[in-house]
């Protein structure tokens, strides 16, 4: 099995709640997988093994992935998660199995995609099993949603003013994003920041010691020196290595070009 990875757009009934799904195929070595921090919750279902919802990060998690193995995948949207046992804020930075989310559910699930004849067929599954949650789910908080949009880094608000624009205290914007995200406002803000620089990185800008300084800015963060501490805390690696990690050609566009679709033209240098 040759090494490959390959995400796409959900199917269009889930774009509202999904950000990605992929399939990830190992080759005969074992895989160090780097999970990061992206505002929501992941499923993550090896063909023929365990699958387990992945919480909210905070900082990178690291997974062996075995040889010869296929992954189907799903990235959830920052407070749109499929619905849980728990409110979100007891899983952050933890690895749960399926069953305890979906129960029965979740083990007819992996007999069935062990069973699909490929993995474009399992990942069918997997849409089809998140279609029917999230048309089962209850409507997203639209305040957690609206307060998303606000702390995406292309605004650069501070919390403060996000909670007063939405007219609630600062302490009940917090306990709802925790409740539905997992993570209070300001560790969203940081993550979203720095899905942001990824985004302008995965899209072919920077590369040089002053490109990094561009995206640095671009994306919000103070300064270049700004962006390295925050990447050393969110990933344990500097800009430089993890970008030169993620130049592998895997194509990660499903995951960051919706992300980029509010971004203002940068102004003119």
């Amino acid at each position: 099995m040759t090494p490959s990875y390959s995400e796409r757009p959900p199917r269009a009934e889930l774009a509202g709640a999904v950000r990605a799904v992929w399939v990830q195929r190992t080759g005969a070595t074992a895989f160090v997988q780097r999970n990061l921090p992206t505002g929501g919750v992941e499923i993550h279902c090896p063909i023929g093994g365990r699958s387990e919802l992945i919480g909210p990060l905070t900082g990178p998690n690291l997974e062996v992935v075995p040889p010869h193995t296929t992954v189907v995948g799903a990235r959830f949207h920052p407070g749109a998660g499929p619905p849980l046992p728990t409110v979100l804020d007891d899983l952050v930075d933890r690895r749960v199995g399926l069953e305890e989310v979906w129960g029965g559910a979740a083990d007819r699930l992996g007999e069935a995609m062990a069973n699909a004849p490929g993995p474009e067929a399992a990942l069918d599954l997997l849409q089809d099993r998140l279609l029917h949650v999230c048309r089962s789910l209850g409507r997203v908080d639209p305040l957690v949603r609206e307060a998303v949009r606000l702390l995406m880094p292309w605004r650069t608000a501070e919390v403060g003013a996000v909670a007063e624009q939405l007219a609630i205290s600062s302490s009940q914007l917090r306990r709802r994003c925790l409740h539905a995200v997992g993570v209070g406002p300001k560790t969203l803000q940081r993550t979203l920041r720095f899905q942001g620089f990824l985004a302008l990185a995965q899209a072919g800008l920077g590369g040089s010691a002053r490109g990094y300084a561009a995206l640095a800015a671009e994306a919000g963060y103070a300064d270049q020196a700004h962006l390295g501490r925050e990447c050393l805390s969110l990933t344990g690696l500097t800009p430089r290595d993890l970008v030169g990690r993620c130049d592998c050609g895997h194509d990660h566009a499903a995951s960051y070009t919706p992300f980029l679709a509010n971004r203002a033209a940068p102004p003119p240098r």
